[in-house]
């Protein structure tokens, strides 16, 4: 028998050792580089058993793909059944299980004082511990992972080569004696101690007196603070982000997520899985949490504690009796803190630090101490983030725990790499029925996240066997992503290189996950991506299948002035709207947003009247920036889509009034289309509400309200020309709930309605398009 899925690492071996014991079946079993290999004799009911009984029963992490059996072999007769060395198999490749949270097993011996690995941070078995950011090659086993250094101590040696225990080839076993070890460093003069030596105890006390700390974990470092503590907060603030982007947070329960967040039964179950994603969850009105942690933001970025140490870090001092530490069955802190900052260690738009030393060069202007390891990270890791939207999960940025988990396709595909964006980059690795999206890069806007994205590369292709032939890129001929692709068939001229519209890139995506083959209606919203005119797309309608698009409608073009400056200082591309909307008149509206900027206006208007660093756009996203911009006299923002971020933040839903829309009229009628969206008119109305004293809440939902009128009326229209009814929905201004509830609600009727699930709806999930379209492109020649 051959299996394959995630059967690595996962205690799939001793379980069907323990299996064909019980059954009394002879033979063998083994990893190999395809997956596990299976060589079985006896009875053929007891076979046909034990096969019903892999299925059923197999460990809880692991996924069974596919199981192949072959028959009519002469018999070995053997006597016994055993476990047998792994075997590598040249081009073949096993599905890797990605990091797990600690299993409510370990939880209970951590939490023991009577259990020999008491407190020790990194408890683990095969149930649960690092995978993907340990493993150096395939097949998984200690010597292919930064474990290899650590030598087992004789009881940790008896464990893993025992085929009944729980950490039988528990590839990261180790405890007190012979496993990783904490180091506490702190570099602040303002936080002495008097004792490094007790690194965890040590780290706590100095959590609680308002320090900040760089915490070593599982796929790299975090940032912390007491995420109560209004002066950390502010501090860490200061230090690290110099932006309002929200912090993500920690709670040690789910009753101290209780306590500040809204939380439905599948929001519950989320986070409590075994893959401890942050969560977006809406915040409770008077909750103790500091208001620097996400200001301007009704939700908290939460989640649970995923590695033995930050267990830990929660416990209410270190030693504790068994009464107070083990509640029944399930193990309950008593907690130091309701919640930490958990922030990703790292300096502005860069990757997550994952070394000792790169920690102490880069994070010492921020963090008060350092809590070090000495097992190493090979593969860096960001935490996930999802939303609990209408009871189902929807991947927001995928990384640790959903990373190397393939998108099973449904179809076969040549060995394809797909580059991704510039901004919020992943790539896409295919081959076979699989696409291997990375975890999340970046934005690859400077050496280290360029570095990065080459060396998860080099390691997703050596994991799964992939050596593209084909590269997909975006069309954008500035983006580093579309250089590498030119480079590489630079020096491999056997390759091909497919350029991807950025925007069918992100229907065709939502159509892959969906399984959907047929043509759609697609709706690509976002703030940036280059059209085929050269000019910047993102509000845009396409009529889509695998092969192509058509563009069947598009937001009318406006000048954004200097460019992507316009993203980080949004008063240009309002002024840009004003403009189009009154011409010089606009200068004489009296709101506060022209009084704003009226020593700016006469360099913009000069810039897009002579067209110098502008370029026109069709961007909803850059729309999204304009509107708030102008009811919220916003004239720079510290992080993309900050403006928008506050215009869906203070829109009130009760409000069903919207603005009057242009009905969708084609420019000519040979060729029908694209349809132009007007939004003059629309800009006018908003200004309107604002000189008559509406308030800017019911001016935002009226906004969204006239959006998603927009996506019904030229849905309406595309459907009544051509029969579709199946809309994809895709592009980063969909992450708005707001938006995207009333656009559901509006669909409802006549139309069915796809949007991501697994996959991020934002520029994180164009690689997965791109490679998807290079592999049709490819078929059809």
């Amino acid at each position: 028998m051959k299996i394959s899925g995630i059967v690595q690492g996962v205690g799939f071996r001793p379980f069907v050792y323990n299996l064909a014991a019980s059954l009394g079946l002879k033979g063998y079993v083994l990893n190999s580089s395809e997956g596990v290999i299976i060589d079985i004799e006896g009875e053929s009911e007891i076979i046909d058993e034990f096969t019903l009984l892999l299925k059923s029963k197999s460990p809880p992490l692991s996924r069974i793909e596919n199981i192949t059996v072959a028959e009519g072999f002469s018999l070995r007769n053997y006597t016994t059944f055993e476990i047998k060395e792994s075997l590598s198999k040249s081009g073949k490749f096993a599905l890797i299980s990605p990091d797990i949270a600690t299993c409510p097993n370990c939880l209970s011996e951590l939490l023991n004082p009577d259990d020999r690995r008491y407190q020790y941070p990194f408890i683990n078995c095969t149930n649960c511990g690092p995978r993907y950011s340990i493993i150096l090659d395939i097949p998984y086993d200690r010597h292919e992972t930064t474990m290899s250094k650590f030598k087992m101590c004789p009881e940790c040696e008896s464990e893993y080569h025992d085929p009944s225990n729980r950490r039988f080839h528990a590839q990261p076993n180790a405890c007190h004696v012979c496993g990783p070890q904490l180091e506490l460093r702190v570099r602040s003069s303002e936080f002495e101690v008097k004792n490094e030596k007790e690194p965890l105890k040590t780290a706590i006390e100095l959590l609680r007196r308002g320090a900040i700390g760089a915490i070593k974990g599982l796929g790299g470092f975090h940032i912390a603070c007491d995420a109560t503590n209004n002066e950390a907060v502010k501090r860490l603030r200061e230090k690290k982000r110099k932006s309002n982007k929200p912090f993500a947070i920690m709670c040690p329960d789910i009753n101290a997520i209780k306590k500040i967040c809204e939380l439905s039964n599948s929001g519950e179950i989320l986070l409590n899985n075994e893959l401890k994603p942050i969560v977006i969850l809406p915040k409770l009105k008077g909750n103790t949490i500091s208001e620097y942690v996400a200001p301007d933001n009704n939700y908290f970025a939460v989640m649970l504690p995923y590695t033995p140490l930050h267990h830990l870090l929660f416990q209410n001092g270190v030693n504790h009796s068994t009464s107070e530490l083990l509640n029944s069955s399930t193990p309950q802190l008593l907690s130091s803190f309701i919640a930490l900052v958990m922030t990703s260690g790292n300096l502005s738009e860069e990757p997550i630090v994952i070394n000792n030393d790169e920690a102490m060069e880069k994070l010492s202007d921020i963090a008060d101490f350092f809590l070090f390891h000495n097992r190493d990270i090979y593969m860096r890791v960001d935490d996930s983030i999802v939303r609990d939207y209408k009871d189902t999960k929807r991947v927001i940025r995928r990384a640790r725990g959903y990373v190397p988990y393939p998108i099973e396709l449904g179809m076969k595909m040549p060995e394809i790499l797909g580059c991704g964006g510039e901004l919020k980059n992943t790539f896409t690795l295919a081959k076979g029925h699989y696409a291997i999206i990375s975890q999340h890069i970046g934005d690859l806007q400077n050496y280290e996240a360029v570095e990065f994205f080459k060396e998860t590369l080099k390691n997703l292709k050596n994991s799964f066997r992939v050596e593209p032939t084909i590269i997909a890129h975006d069309m954008h001929p500035n983006y580093w992503t579309t250089k590498l692709a030119k480079e590489l068939i630079t020096h491999h001229s056997s390759l091909t290189t497919v350029p991807v519209q950025h925007h069918h890139a992100h229907i065709v995506s939502c159509m892959a996950e969906n399984h959907i083959k047929e043509k759609v209606i697609g709706i690509a919203w976002d703030g940036t991506g280059y059209g085929i005119d050269g000019a910047i797309w993102g509000g845009e309608f396409l009529i889509s299948d695998y092969k192509g698009f058509e563009r069947a409608c598009h937001f009318r073009y406006v000048p954004l002035p200097g460019g992507d400056k316009a993203i980080k200082e949004p008063y240009r591309i309002a002024l840009s709207h004003l403009y189009d909307a009154y011409g010089m008149d606009f200068l004489k509206l009296n709101i506060p947003f022209i009084k704003q900027i009226k020593d700016k206006t006469k360099i913009i208007l000069k810039m897009i009247d002579n067209r110098i660093n502008t370029v026109m756009t069709s961007s909803t996203g850059r729309l999204f920036d304009a509107v708030s911009s102008i009811i919220n006299e916003i004239d720079t923002v510290t992080f993309e889509g900050e403006a928008a971020v506050k215009l869906e933040m203070m829109a009130d839903k009760s409000i069903t009034d919207t603005y009057k829309t242009q009905k969708p009229e084609a420019r000519s009628q040979k060729p029908e289309y694209p349809i132009v969206i007007d939004t003059r008119s629309l800009i006018r109305q908003i200004v309107n509400d604002l000189l008559n004293g509406v308030d800017r809440s019911v001016i935002s939902a009226k906004f969204h309200n006239a959006l998603a009128e927009i996506i019904f009326e030229v849905c309406r229209r595309i459907k009544s020309n051509t029969g579709i009814n199946r809309v994809a929905l895709s592009g980063g201004c969909f992450q708005n709930i707001f938006l995207l509830d009333r656009t559901i609600e509006r669909l409802d009727s006549g139309f069915k309605v796809f949007i991501h699930k697994d996959v991020p709806t934002n520029d994180g999930g164009i690689s997965l398009g791109q490679a998807i379209v290079a592999a049709t492109k490819n078929a059809e020649s």
